[in-house]
């Protein structure tokens, strides 16, 4: 069974095409027009093994809030798309993440309640030409848009770099636990039936 989709948003501020395979080999195409985005986001098709294409056209002229956040509901779009009926899948997925001095601690649930959890570690700080606020935002677009509970909390400060790579890289490793499927799981991993 294929796990894959392709979603595509346009609206007045942006224009943007997700593509993920969530049982690829951690194969990237992406082009977001910020660099410290692209590399976050190529982090997670990496560490995850998610084959990941993203194209995002946006107004960039005003600022990156409106790429990065709408970047994030078409990811977690696809994502929802690609899991289907999410039957035999594990459901849950952790990670603690070392990177350097910083350490990360990410869970999150696929039972369908959306839920962000996020410690804002960065204090305003711009990561190349991204300001750091922008990760939390694309998080929570992303939690929303997916359905998805996300835990995420940064336990050991220090580099800003160092402390987005990490949460980045420990979301894709939780994620990617809680995508894979166990034969066990004959429907869905809950006493209701669904999630």
């Amino acid at each position: 069974m294929s796990r894959r989709a392709q979603v595509e948003r346009t609206t007045k501020e942006t224009k943007i095409s997700v593509t993920i395979d969530l049982d690829g080999k951690g194969v990237y195409d992406i082009n977001t027009g910020i660099g410290f985005f692209d590399h976050m986001l190529e982090g997670f098709a990496r560490h995850g093994l998610f084959d990941l294409t993203v194209s995002a056209q946006g107004d960039l002229h005003v600022d990156d809030h409106h790429t990065v956040e709408d970047t994030g509901i078409v990811l977690g779009t696809a994502i929802a798309r690609a899991l289907g009926d999410k039957k035999g899948i594990v459901r849950y997925g952790d990670r603690m993440l070392p990177m350097d001095e910083v350490l990360v601690a990410c869970a999150v649930d696929l039972g369908g309640r959306p839920y962000l959890s996020f410690d804002d570690a960065f204090e305003g700080r711009m990561l190349g030409s991204m300001n750091s606020d922008m990760i939390r935002e694309f998080f929570y677009a992303l939690s929303y848009s997916a359905m998805m509970n996300i835990h995420l909390h940064v336990m050991e400060k220090g580099n800003a770099h160092h402390m987005a790579e990490a949460m980045f890289k420990a979301f894709a490793k939780a994620l990617s636990m809680a995508v894979s499927v166990d034969p066990r799981i004959e429907d869905v991993l809950s006493t209701k039936g669904a999630i």
